[in-house]
């Protein structure tokens, strides 16, 4: 399988491994992602999920099998599959219940990109490299994912990166905001954030998470469900245990 689940603490990681292609997607990787991500968010031991390449030091992901969609791409059956599988994966995965992590070591082209896109943080190492490729293949990039890259880089660099389809190097990469950590040992950085985001109320990083994304699909006042999930906080077991934990001076268990 050249995806699967592995579980590390309150992390559950969801490794690429198809280092003979460069971690490139099949359309049956992009088929089995949803279910694996679905898993991973119903586990109540997990609290982060984070992507990866399973071979250390290897490609993130080189994108989409280009042998693959060479051959199926002018098949409109075959394109129009291809097309909605990859457009609920970068869907469902922008909008998780729980924090998500990318943890890219190597390069990050095209749909690999987007997928790095599409969670919450970046972490990176020195040598990877990040690009978005259409122009090169006469493509034109999804609405959805490159709203996804607006939001992070802004539209100058945005149209740069999709005009040019180049190859940015890491530290460029954490100049634009495209990446949010550039570490020397991305695991180690990846590892303590998981600690970090897991030592506090998942209800509050759920809510945030859904107030983020209603935002950033142009939300931008209260409405009665917002209003609704604001109150509902006050009665809930995460409330109740943060302020006993603040006056007794003590850390916060949350379930």
């Amino acid at each position: 399988m050249s995806l699967r689940l592995e579980h590390k603490g309150a992390a559950a990681h969801l490794l690429i491994d198809r280092a003979q292609a460069r971690n490139a997607f099949s359309q049956a990787m992009w088929d089995a992602f949803p279910d694996l991500l679905a898993d991973a968010m119903a586990d109540p031991s997990v609290r982060v999920l984070v992507l990866r390449a399973a071979d250390p030091g290897g490609a993130f992901c080189a994108g989409a099998d280009i042998k693959e969609f060479a051959s199926g791409a002018r098949d409109p059956v075959w394109r129009a599959a291809n097309q909605a599988s990859i457009n609920r994966v970068q869907h469902e995965l922008a909008r998780a219940a729980k924090p998500t992590i990318a943890l890219v070591e190597g390069d990050c082209i095209g749909g690999g990109c987007g997928l790095a896109l599409a969670c919450d943080f970046r972490i990176s190492g020195p040598a990877a490299r990040f690009g978005i490729t259409p122009a090169k293949l006469g493509l034109v990039y999804p609405l959805h994912d490159t709203k996804l890259l607006v939001d992070l880089v802004g539209p100058s660099q945005a149209k740069r990166i999709l005009f040019t389809g180049a190859l940015i190097p890491a530290e460029e990469a954490l100049r634009i905001g495209l990446i949010t950590e550039l570490a020397e040992d991305p695991h180690a950085t990846a590892d303590q954030l998981v600690a970090d985001l897991s030592a506090v109320s998942g209800h509050s990083q759920r809510m945030s998470k859904a107030m983020v994304r209603r935002v950033l699909d142009g939300q931008a006042h209260d409405d009665d469900e917002t209003r609704a999930l604001f109150s509902a906080a006050f009665d809930g077991a995460d409330f109740s245990e943060g302020v006993s934990a603040f006056i007794e001076k003590r850390k916060a268990i949350f379930q």
